[in-house]
């Protein structure tokens, strides 16, 4: 299991080599969406401390799992056009950490 973790922290270390991630064109919108979720969270304590009808509670956990789902698949989408496809282009072990990585990555997405 160790060889796994080096294995993924080495393909990490190698996208943070390049001068920005892929996330990046899209940081101001990822930071808006990020904080309109932080929002969300905010307003679901609200709504427990002024203790709402709890399926008026669990319609917005939902909405707020979905935006974090959105920002999670956009992320996943950025990573692998930018950092997986970069490894990919190099090829060799680089290129495996990276499918690996992203792998793992979309089965915790799955999981989730």
């Amino acid at each position: 299991m160790a060889d796994d973790k080096t294995t993924t922290t080495d393909a990490a270390e190698s996208c943070h080599d390049h001068s920005t991630h892929g996330y990046i064109t899209a940081k101001d919108d990822y930071l808006k969406r990020l904080r309109r979720i932080e929002g969300q969270s905010r307003g679901l304590q609200r709504m427990v401390e002024e203790e709402k009808y709890c399926i008026d509670i669990l319609t917005q956990v939902s909405a707020m799992t979905k935006a974090l789902q959105a920002v999670a698949m956009g992320l996943l989408e950025d990573h692998i056009s930018h950092c997986v496809v970069d490894a990919a282009v190099k090829g060799g072990p680089e290129a495996e950490a990276k499918i690996k990585e992203a792998t793992d990555a979309i089965a915790r997405l799955v999981r989730s």
